[in-house]
């Protein structure tokens, strides 16, 4: 017989989200001795192992993946229990977990998000930055409410709304050679020095991705925490920089910047919200993704 408490099955779904003990002993506010003990302690109980303990990790058994769904079906649950009744006590409450790309994170959602914030006073969101790819994964398991992506990557089953229009460009100072082109292909930027966002951000892994298949590697002489950044260093000709074009264009009203389209395929960039099913969200979840397609 096993028994799990709620603490249980909270630090484990974290534990498998980070890939990490010590990273999923953070998120659950635990120290890392207690967190460890637990997990033996849910093993031992199960009478198997749960984790497949390496050097740069750990990841899930059969098992583990099993009780990963389990987990996250309790904890859903009680959190929309706890979101029921907490409307009888008048003090509605909740939390939304969304994960979403560089693009969708930094340029369209700060402004929504304020606005929805302001009027629930009771609800956190919880932003995570990932690949595309990796947000269908990570809603398709329910790691996630809803995500923000890339609208050229498969989704499978999952439900999908439009969210925003927008495309990769671009962006040089006034009078660089390419600055007057109608439109460039990537494969003739490699040749130049770039300027680009954080290696660990989303949009950079997939720059970084695009220029492997076109035979090449990004010359990136400096990468930044910020979009504004990224700007300030192609205008004072650090180097070239590809940005989505709502991004570029906002730059360019206040630098001496110049915008060319990419005329790449994958360069359309247009951005959708997914999610597994809209009716078995929360209404205050319900609430956030309307005020986002509006």
């Amino acid at each position: 017989m096993f028994r799990f408490d709620l603490v249980d099955l909270g630090l484990f779904r974290h534990v498998v989200e980070a890939g990490s003990i010590t990273h999923g002993a953070q998120r659950a506010n635990l120290a890392l001795a207690a967190a460890s003990a637990r997990v033996r302690a849910m093993e031992d109980s199960l009478g198997t192992a749960l984790l497949v303990r390496g050097r740069q990790g750990v990841s899930p058994t059969a098992a583990g993946r099993a009780l990963l769904g389990h987990a996250r079906a309790i904890l859903a649950g009680t959190e929309r229990l706890r979101e029921e009744m907490a409307t009888y006590s008048g003090g509605a409450a909740g939390q939304i977990r969304v994960v979403a790309n560089t693009h969708a994170l930094i340029e369209f959602l700060p402004a929504p998000l304020a606005d929805f914030l302001a009027s629930h006073p009771g609800i956190a969101v919880e932003i995570e930055e990932r690949t595309s790819d990796e947000i269908v994964g990570l809603v398709a398991e329910g790691a996630a409410d809803f995500g923000l992506l890339s609208g050229t990557v498969d989704t499978g089953g999952l439900a999908t709304f439009p969210f925003r229009e927008d495309r990769f460009v671009l962006v040089a100072a006034r009078g660089d050679p390419l600055a007057d082109r109608a439109e460039v292909a990537l494969a003739d930027v490699l040749e130049r020095d770039l300027v680009g966002l954080d290696r660990r951000s989303a949009i950079s892994r997939f720059l970084v991705e695009k220029a492997a298949r076109a035979g090449r590697p990004m010359r990136l002489r400096a990468q930044l925490r910020g979009f504004d950044a990224v700007c300030r260093l192609v205008e004072a000709r650090v180097g070239l920089a590809i940005l989505p074009e709502s991004t570029a264009l906002r730059a360019a009203r206040s630098l001496a910047l110049a915008v060319v389209p990419l005329s790449d395929p994958w360069a359309r960039r247009d951005l959708t919200l997914c999610l597994r099913d809209l009716d078995a969200l929360p209404p205050f979840v319900r609430d956030l993704i309307e005020t986002l397609r509006a």
